[in-house]
């Protein structure tokens, strides 16, 4: 009988859909766009910033092959390209 008064309780909680985060604006430049396109896609943009102090350019563009074939990211090789070369560009050491 508890667990059915905690539960008609909880009915009436209103669920949150925010978690209250605040917009990662990643640095301007050329492919921003792109990769806010693809890779805000399937995850937050914070993974790219909170991941930067430890990838280098090769570790870049391994990661992006990484979301293309084992993930699945339906990403072209031109655009793949421009993702890698400015998460190099702007997030590598």
């Amino acid at each position: 009988m508890r667990w059915v008064v905690i539960f008609a309780a909880l009915a009436f909680v209103p669920a949150r859909a925010s978690a209250d985060e605040k917009p990662v604006h990643l640095k301007q430049a050329p492919g921003v766009d792109v990769v806010e396109g693809y890779c805000g896609a399937c995850h937050s943009l914070d993974y790219i910033v909170m991941n930067s102090p430890f990838l280098n350019a090769a570790q870049w563009d391994e990661k992006v092959t990484k979301m293309i074939k084992a993930y699945g990211a339906p990403i072209d090789p031109a655009d793949a390209k421009t993702i890698g070369d400015y998460l190099k560009q702007n997030y590598g050491e």
